[in-house]
């Protein structure tokens, strides 16, 4: 590949988390060791946005448009890899993700489409192979930081029980921030994708809808307000389960099986104690509704810079050996997870590749499993994460 190629394309970097994305690559790497740029529809709107965010005068700007596989080819041309912020993906995705294959370009975006997700594996799997295209899709808040805390904390599992860990749970313990109008969108597109074609139920309902020709044991629904004796507090359900805890198993898949064939995973929120925890529990399950529905923040719409500094989360993973032991870690995000966090996180999926794991094969990845414990390392010491064993 030609040295004189751009390392990174934002495209989409006039919607909001384009944006956001454009302006942390400004900020972070001004030193000129990354050679980048922004793509969009208007080149108007993107010199207005390189601008804003105080993006070097110089960055190049390109105009492309999902409608128009000219563009895009040729932009495509330009870089070694590409970020995607333009979703919903199962609407404005196919055309760059065949771009991609075609041309062997890295592809990187934020997407908690399963069934999408699946679709794109079936179809262009082979062709990525040969091409020389790494496609990694999920490189946000969805699936990130579940993906990599499954994999820190089965690394713990391994030092004290001499063997991964079976039965895995990932528990949110606090999360600040709204989700973001692209996630609201994306359900949406999903749920009309499956009124319109039924057979996809089947793909949406299976835990194992992304590990083609792999299905491993019953999994928990985690679909109803529970209470855990384990852990002394009532649980519900998290909405962004769905697609995290299909990546995880897909992560296992593609590393070989590291958790074993019968690895049980789910994931919920921790509500509290008692009978306030069971109402919160409730609670939360109401709000889930209302966070996909006609109140949902829109594609483009987001929290304000403070909104997003005061956001944070913190997960809590639990590796449960067969005899009851269990190993606890704790995984901590210091911005909001849709926007801030997110953002960060995209950015340096892009850069692990590039820089620390160029070495990866080519088709279809989850960052966790493509990069592993050195993309670890990346979001701990650039994009604001802590990964800590906790007793």
């Amino acid at each position: 590949m030609s040295s004189s190629k751009l390392d990174i394309v934002v495209y989409g970097a006039t919607g909001f988390t384009g944006q956001l994305v454009a302006e942390y690559l400004a900020a972070h790497y001004r030193d000129g060791s990354l050679k980048w740029a922004m793509a969009g529809r208007s080149k108007d709107k993107l010199a207005a946005v390189r601008d804003a965010i105080g993006a070097p005068a110089d960055t190049p700007l390109i105009v492309a448009d999902a409608g128009d596989a000219a563009s895009l080819k040729a932009m495509l041309a330009q870089t070694k890899s590409v970020i995607s912020t333009v979703g919903p993906y199962q609407l404005y995705g196919n055309e760059l993700i065949t771009a991609c294959v075609d041309s062997g370009t890295d592809y990187f975006d934020l997407c908690g489409e399963p069934v999408w997700m699946r679709q794109m594996i079936d179809k262009h799997e082979a062709a990525a192979k040969a091409s020389g295209a790494r496609i990694v899709f999920s490189c946000g808040f969805d699936s990130v930081p579940f993906e990599l805390g499954t994999f820190f904390v089965q690394e713990e599992a391994k030092r004290v029980f001499g063997a991964p860990a079976a039965r895995v749970k990932g528990r949110v313990r606090d999360m600040r921030g709204t989700l973001s109008g692209g996630t609201a969108a994306s359900a949406k597109a999903t749920f009309d994708a499956v009124a319109k074609d039924l057979s996809l139920v089947a793909i949406l309902n299976n835990p194992f809808a992304l590990t083609p020709g792999f299905e491993g044991p019953k999994q928990p629904r985690g679909s109803k307000p529970a209470y855990e004796k384990d852990l002394h507090s009532w649980t519900a359900p998290f909405m962004m389960a769905l697609i995290n805890t299909r990546n995880v198993h897909r992560s296992n898949m593609l590393m070989g099986f590291p958790y074993g064939r019968d690895f049980v995973y789910d994931e919920m929120v921790l509500t509290g104690p008692g009978e306030k925890g069971e109402a919160n529990a409730k609670k939360v399950m109401a709000l889930n509704s209302e966070k996909t529905g006609p109140s949902a923040p829109k594609p483009g719409e987001g929290p304000s810079k403070e909104e997003r500094e005061n956001g944070r989360y913190d997960l809590l993973y639990l590796a449960v050996a067969p005899d009851g032991r269990m190993v606890r870690a704790g995984i901590k995000g210091d911005r909001d997870p849709g926007y801030g966090s997110t953002s960060k996180m995209i950015s340096e999926c892009a850069i692990c590749l590039l820089r620390d794991t160029p070495d990866v094969a080519p088709g279809f990845w989850t960052p966790g499993a493509a990069m592993q414990g050195k993309l670890i390392k990346r979001l701990v010491d650039h994009a604001g994460l802590t990964f800590e064993v906790e007793k």
